[in-house]
């Protein structure tokens, strides 16, 4: 029997999830189909710093980038303490804010007069009584900044929860725009939303968003990981118009602090080979935090390519990204934090839906969620 629905999602990432939320609570019938784990590529790999715009003003102008993204993190702290939908409360945060410090160098000090533009998370400065430890012995000043950082694993993990029946593990049989089968499910949309990251490429030539240009964009990082015996830390080192180093901690399952560590490190690296980069990023550490002992820890790489519609030149987008063909839509927040900017301009473009009290999901095989990249990692090195 053919299911008539409002809206297929493709792809359960943040953005994915977020909308389906969105659209379960509006009344629409839908569902998200999911071919891996939820998560996979891009969104379990990021750091889940909610970013307000900072990093984007550095060089002392708030940029578009910074002016889309500023919103946000009061937007995701609500969520997070019930103030309003998705209501997250109970879900962990890593961190409730970021620091964000220099070093002495005068393109550094720059670099942080730009970072206190005119935004609405600004940095607060704190004197050293109130720095943490681990930033005790940097020479510049230290700032408060009130981004939140999520576990991006336990989030992933409440939004599905949140709309189990919604969701369908698969890879479909049959695509276009008018009809989807998966597995024994033959679904009739209405209208069809691809937030599948770097999947939405295929699915865009399947069902024919894609003309003479290129639809779709891949920015490679080479991201850095460090665990073992190391201080909780969350924050950017401003150094110029660009972050030095940004680094996030997590707990791994062996109860170890394991440093995720991005910013330019993980820029420069995209052209070094783990064994180049891994030296070249505990040199930069020990640069940017002067006092900590790296000794012991145990190092690692993994490679990401941040997806997004394509631009002119293979520049980074400033806002997210949607295109929109009849009854498709393939949208790219280009940020994790954009997630709910995305699900609200994709819905404006979907339009009201009558709430449907009967529709209760469909019966199907469900996704798990992916484990963060250094549950997956098989190479550790720690002879650097």
């Amino acid at each position: 029997m053919a299911i008539e629905l409002d809206v297929v999602i493709f792809g359960g990432a943040g953005a994915g999830l977020w909308l389906l939320d969105e659209l379960r609570r509006r009344g629409a019938r839908a569902v998200l189909i999911e071919r891996d784990a939820l998560g996979t590529g891009q969104t379990v790999a990021s750091q889940g710093i909610i970013h307000g715009g900072v990093k984007y003003s550095l060089k002392g102008v708030v940029s578009a980038s910074a002016q889309a993204i500023r919103a946000m993190p009061p937007r995701w702290r609500d969520a997070y303490a019930g103030r309003r939908e998705p209501d997250l409360t109970g879900v962990e945060l890593r961190a409730d804010g970021c620091w964000l410090w220099r070093t002495a160098s005068m393109r550094s000090r720059l670099g942080m007069l730009g970072a206190r533009a005119g935004l609405v998370v600004k940095p607060v400065s704190v004197d050293a009584s109130q720095r943490p430890a681990v930033l005790t012995d940097c020479p510049g000043e230290v700032y408060r900044l009130d981004e939140p950082v999520i576990d991006v694993v336990k989030f992933l993990h409440a939004m599905a929860q949140r709309n189990q029946r919604l969701l369908i593990r698969g890879e479909p049989i049959e695509l276009s725009a008018d009809r989807i089968i998966i597995g024994d499910l033959d679904l009739r949309p209405a209208s069809i939303v691809l937030t599948a990251g770097a999947g939405n490429e295929a699915l865009c030539e399947q069902l024919g968003l894609v003309n003479d240009h290129p639809i779709m964009q891949r920015r490679p990082l080479h991201m850095v990981m460090v665990r073992g015996d190391l201080p909780a830390l969350n924050g950017h080192c401003v150094d110029g118009g660009h972050t030095r180093a940004t680094i996030t901690s997590a707990t791994d399952s062996a109860g170890r602090t394991v440093w995720q560590v991005g910013g330019q490190i993980a820029e420069d690296g995209v052209t070094m080979e783990p064994a180049a980069l891994i030296p070249h990023a505990r040199d930069e550490l020990a640069a940017v935090l002067p006092g900590v002992s790296f000794e012991g820890v145990e190092w690692s790489t993994y490679r990401v390519d941040r997806a997004e519609r394509a631009v002119i030149g293979g520049g980074r987008p400033e806002d997210v990204q949607i295109v929109q063909r009849g009854k498709v839509i393939a949208a790219w927040p280009t940020k994790l934090a954009l997630a709910p900017h995305m699900s609200d301009l994709i819905v404006d473009l979907l339009g009201e839906y009558g709430i449907d009290q009967e529709y209760e999901g469909v019966d199907a095989p469900r996704p798990d969620v992916a484990l963060p990249p250094w549950e997956t990692s098989q190479t550790w090195n720690s002879d650097v």
